[in-house]
């Protein structure tokens, strides 16, 4: 069947390429040029990147349970609470002390607060360019898990493993980790986007001819071989939940997740961020991972030809709006 399947994908490359005529390729491979569009390189990520953001959710520090909503932090269910628009690192620092926290809270206070004002420095990188830099900067996990969207689905950080090959606490192996669990356990679904490209450039919506190309995507039924093939929205909203399972505080770089939006071009694929703190100010690594053209190109078997894929901090990639899942 995998034989089958992978003959049939690797002899339609041709025929892929050319799907929807003048229209596709309209769709598909014009708009990332200054001419004709943009991309990820000349882009505004700072703006692109921290339009959404905020932190949501809970966490565990120093023994206590921390709560951030928006522009309030708030410790054990309510004993003390902080707004990031009327309190200042004087009033977290003293919260701070009160509960014993070792200035964890002042200094998650400190970088919300810059967030919310958009007084952070967005730093693109490729992804091997955003580990290397990590692995001496001083991170700041508990900032981390605040940016984390409480949406994101909870996955069970052995399922991961099994998956990925590689443990969720290591994000740097987890990156090319999953690209070859995508590739082990799934396939890009060209049928189905064949039949999008009908739907949306022929037909014209009138009809949805993608639902029937559907199956199970979550991590159970692709180790369980239940899917019959990933969309990039899956493929992403999978990693997002990869790069979550573990704590960020237990991650070797605490990492933060986001879902890019190119409306452009119909296409989704993945932020991977963290948080440092250098020379005073709060600054966001970020780089980007596109799980579709690494999952393509070893299906077509041009891998050879194409290189990897994974890296979308590229001119080949363009992003409208991050979504957080919060």
């Amino acid at each position: 069947m995998e034989l089958t399947r992978r003959r049939l994908l690797a002899g339609s490359a041709g025929g892929l390429a050319a799907v929807g005529g003048g229209v596709a390729t309209y769709n598909v491979v014009l708009g990332y040029d200054r001419f004709t569009g943009t991309n990820l390189t000349i882009q505004d990520l700072e703006a692109l990147v921290l339009a959404d953001l905020a932190a949501s959710g809970g966490q565990e520090l120093g023994g206590h349970r921390i709560r951030t909503d928006g522009d309030r932090l708030s410790v054990d269910d309510g004993a003390a609470e902080l707004h990031l628009d009327r309190e200042g690192p004087a009033d977290a620092a003293a919260v701070d002390e009160e509960f014993g926290l070792d200035g964890s809270l002042r200094e998650l206070f400190v970088d919300l607060g810059s967030i919310a004002a958009e007084e952070v420095e967005v730093v693109p990188a490729s992804y091997p360019e955003f580990f290397d830099r990590l692995r001496t900067s001083r991170t700041r996990p508990a900032t981390v898990e605040a940016l984390r969207g409480a949406g994101v689905r909870s996955v069970d950080p052995a399922l991961v493993e099994s998956f990925a090959g590689t443990a969720s606490t290591e994000p740097r192996s987890l990156v090319e980790g999953l690209a070859e669990g995508f590739r082990e356990f799934s396939y890009y679904d060209v049928p189905r986007y064949l039949a999008g490209s009908v739907q949306d450039n022929v037909i014209f919506g009138r009809r949805d001819l993608r639902a029937r190309f559907e199956s199970p995507a979550d991590f159970e039924s692709l180790a369980a071989g239940e899917n019959d093939g990933l969309f990039c929205t899956e493929l992403t909203r999978r990693a997002m939940e990869a790069f979550h399972a573990a704590p960020a505080s237990e991650q070797r770089v605490p990492t933060f997740t986001g879902y890019v939006h190119d409306a452009r071009h119909k296409h989704v694929f993945l932020l991977i961020g963290s948080v440092v703190r250098e020379n005073g100010a709060t600054t966001m690594p970020v780089t980007f991972v596109d799980y579709t053209y690494s999952t393509l190109y070893d299906d077509l078997r041009l891998r050879w030809a194409l290189g990897e894929g994974i890296d979308a901090y590229t001119s080949r990639h363009r992003g409208d709006r991050i979504r957080w899942y919060d």
